[in-house]
């Protein structure tokens, strides 16, 4: 069984930083987590920390999007793994996240 390293969210200013691994063990936990930040004008969302992910990845980000559309405020999602946009392609959601 692989190792997972869990995952964190801290917010700073108007930035969400997320940690470690995004993968189906880690996303439930982050989605409640990210429940208690808000989303202000220009949030960004930077996964440069995150060190894998998988498809329930694709899950959590579009669940963030639509917070987001539900709260009438623009998010944007930076420093994305190579490997999600390979996913995000093979899905054919590669424009609904960039």
């Amino acid at each position: 069984m692989a190792h997972v390293t869990l995952a964190n969210i801290a917010q700073t200013d108007n930035r969400w930083n997320i940690s470690g691994d995004v993968v189906i063990g880690t996303v439930p936990s982050l989605l409640l987590a990210s429940k208690a930040l808000p989303i202000a004008a220009n949030t960004m969302i930077d996964f440069a920390n995150v060190t894998d992910i998988d498809t329930s990845t694709i899950s959590l980000i579009l669940e963030w999007k639509r917070r987001a559309k539900k709260e009438n405020q623009p998010i944007k999602f930076v420093n994305l793994p190579a490997n999600l946009n390979s996913l995000t392609q093979l899905y054919g959601v590669a424009e609904l996240i960039n």
